[in-house]
């Protein structure tokens, strides 16, 4: 059976305006309200220890072997501009989203995260966790 041009290229727009549809509510700031998310900030005991940074990466790379994180994202002190509300004096990030309060609690129990802390925690002098749920 042909298809007319004019078909064709009606059902290929219809197409794609659903997929931007679908596309922009998936990614709009509303479709994320409630979920938690979890910033953590390491400074290691030896900050100037490539070594120990990355262990400590590759024990956070574990932690994404948990169902309840949604995503889990490492990162490094970024070389942006000197400014008075930045600081940049960590060593290690981490970044989670959870579907909720109760799945982010799930985590903490979990006896991936438990063990986290156990094998890794003597790598670090210090840790700031900011828990915040998206609007």
């Amino acid at each position: 059976m042909a298809i007319s041009r004019r078909t064709f290229m009606a059902a290929g727009a219809a197409t794609l305006a659903s997929a931007t549809v679908m596309s922009t509510e998936t990614n709009s700031p509303n479709a994320m309200s409630g979920q938690v998310v979890h910033n953590v900030y390491f400074w290691l005991k030896k900050p100037e220890s490539l070594e120990d940074r990355d262990l400590l990466i590759a024990g956070l790379k574990t932690l994404s072997a948990i169902p309840a994180i949604k995503t889990l994202q490492i990162g490094l002190p970024a070389n942006t501009e000197k400014r008075d509300v930045v600081d940049n004096s960590f060593n290690v990030f981490e970044l989670m989203y959870f579907d909720s309060v109760e799945a982010q609690n799930e985590y903490q129990v979990h006896p991936l995260h438990t063990a986290f802390v156990e094998n890794y925690g003597h790598l670090w002098e210090r840790v700031v966790v900011h828990d915040s749920v998206l609007v």
